[in-house]
């Protein structure tokens, strides 16, 4: 089954819910893609989250065995 995205990149999309909402679990993350996106699996967000958190744009922490945090990282001035 191929899936057609919107034009907006989904890792954009991650950003901006986490600077409206702030830090968030993963599953409430997932919830939050969802209305843009329909479906879409965890094992898709772990993709997209891996990809942000090696780029630096954002921290991904674990609360309990199966939740998660995530936060974006705060910028820092170049002084």
């Amino acid at each position: 089954m191929q899936r057609v995205w919107g034009p907006r990149p989904i890792q954009n999309a991650v950003v901006d819910i986490l600077q409206k909402k702030g830090a968030m679990t993963d599953e409430d993350l997932r919830k939050e893609l969802e209305e843009y996106y329909s479906e879409i699996s965890f094992r898709e967000l772990n993709t997209i989250l891996m990809k942000l958190e090696i780029n630096g744009v954002l921290r991904v922490s674990r609360l309990l065995k199966k939740k998660r945090r995530v936060e974006l990282v705060e910028a820092r001035s170049g002084n």
